[in-house]
């Protein structure tokens, strides 16, 4: 199926990505100057029109560099006159729930999800608890760029100030629980949880063990220079060893921001976002509240998950890659569930972006309710169809109906699987590498067929 996403005159942005900005902390862009002026622009865009002070919530992972970027914003935010809520570490989903319980005008979030350390990001959300859209960042990079658009300095009593929301851990924690059906409880359940020391390393036990489990935690403790390392959603195996050795029922490998899981079964099988989806819809075509029978998922998603939404009397609706185009398109067409196979997962009933600790609630409790194990639900749900990756390193960017060798031999592959596989070759949206994707029989073939397209698009950037 192909992504539904409009064609259209795209958005110049030259700081802002497909997930807010993102670099090497402290070098361009990701400078404590260039947060003080974002920090101005998000606050002068928050406030305009309203007879408020502009109140902005700011929440980070815990990377080193988090200090360093959040003084900035806050400063920022203070210099238009704004009210700063600093809420410390806190997964980027608690700050978007955040922003909309607290009724403030923005939040913003700084991490680089699940980038090493180095690294650093910053995303911001509306006061919709939305990530803004691409006319939004483009208007806060103008101001960036030309301060005269933001008026007159303020001075004296109009500058703004920053103050810590005490109990914004508590609040978050409150509101997961609240997303977990009341007449179900986790206690005696086994469950291992993975933060990748990061965001969530004290919310995500807490909010399990408030719910009656009995907790196995691991990547708990942040050191600013180990968010990610060998552990959490990209490194399972440390989830799936805990969980045969404790005899757990889940394990919840989380990434830096815990916008998004990896899970475990008892087995120690892991289980991607795409049985997550397909276990989620199931129940919820069953229930009748799947909406219009849909759920929305990147080109990325496992064949299988298309064929058995189709058999269960749902069907798939794709997008190309990010989480942001998948809640764009589930906002726009009124879906509530969607997600991404690397395990962003979106229920719109409850939150307005990935949540890790959410889905992974909403499947204890699925486990809870049938009174099967994780690993038949996942079994019962979707059958993989063989998958195989590839990417390539090429010496430039060519738009791909330019790239002949590869377009023909592409079209030939897709004849050969016909309805029984696919054929996906993309552009990185952040390097000059080339993706290829075929699912379908046979992983020998579409291995070498793999192979196939890497050398043809070698060719065709050499000529």
């Amino acid at each position: 199926m192909k992504p539904t996403r409009k064609a259209q005159a795209p958005v110049v942005r030259r700081l802002f990505g497909t997930d807010g900005i993102r670099g090497v902390a402290n070098e361009h862009p990701m400078t404590p100057e260039l947060a003080l002026q974002l920090g101005r622009a998000v606050s002068f865009v928050a406030g305009r029109g309203k007879s408020h002070t502009p109140r902005v919530l700011v929440g980070k992972d815990t990377r080193l560099s988090g200090y360093m970027l959040e003084q900035a914003l806050a400063s920022g935010v203070c210099a238009t006159g704004g009210r700063v809520m600093l809420c410390g570490p806190m997964p980027t989903p608690a700050i978007a729930q955040l922003t909309v319980s607290m009724r403030a005008d923005a939040g913003i979030v700084i991490s680089a999800s699940h980038n090493p350390y180095q690294d650093n990001g910053i995303k911001v959300f509306g006061a919709d608890g939305f990530k803004l859209p691409d006319e939004a960042e483009a208007e806060i990079e103008r101001l960036i760029e030309d301060e005269r658009l933001l008026g007159t300095r303020t001075t004296g009593p109009g500058i703004g100030k920053a103050e810590k929301l005490e109990d914004a851990r508590g609040r978050y924690v409150v509101f997961l629980k609240q997303t977990f059906p009341r007449d179900l409880s986790l206690d005696g359940v086994r469950v291992v949880v993975d933060a990748a020391h990061g965001a969530a390393y004290r919310v995500a036990p807490l909010t399990l063990q408030e719910l009656g489990a009995q907790v196995t935690a691991i990547g708990v403790k942040p050191s600013g220079v180990n968010i990610n390392k060998d552990v959490g959603a990209l490194y399972p195996d440390h989830v799936r060893a805990e969980v045969v050795k404790r005899g757990a029922a889940m394990g919840i490998a989380l990434d830096g921001d815990a916008d998004r899981a990896i899970l475990c079964d008892e087995k120690g099988q892991i289980v991607d976002g795409d049985h997550v989806m397909a276990m989620c819809a199931a129940q919820m075509l069953e229930e009748g509240s799947l909406r219009k029978k849909t759920v929305v998922a990147t080109v990325m998603s496992n064949l299988g998950l298309e064929l058995a939404l189709g058999r269960a009397g749902g069907r798939l609706l794709r997008t190309q890659v990010g989480d942001r185009y998948v809640v764009e398109a589930m906002r726009a067409g009124g879906y509530n569930l969607g997600g991404e196979q690397s395990g962003h997962l979106v229920f719109l009933d409850h939150a307005s972006t990935g949540d890790g600790m959410l889905a992974a609630l909403q499947i204890l409790a699925l486990m809870l309710r049938t009174g099967r194990p994780l690993s038949e639900l996942a079994e019962r749900a979707m059958q993989r169809v063989p998958q195989v990756l590839e990417s390539v390193t090429l010496p430039a960017r060519r738009p791909l109906e330019q790239m002949r060798r590869l377009s023909e031999l592409s079209g030939k592959i897709g004849k050969a699987l016909g309805a029984e596989g696919r054929v996906l070759v993309r552009w990185s949206g952040t390097e000059p590498k080339l993706r290829v994707m075929l699912e379908g029989p046979r992983e020998d073939r579409l291995r070498a067929w793999a192979l196939e397209l890497v050398e043809a698009a070698r060719r065709d950037t050499s000529a």
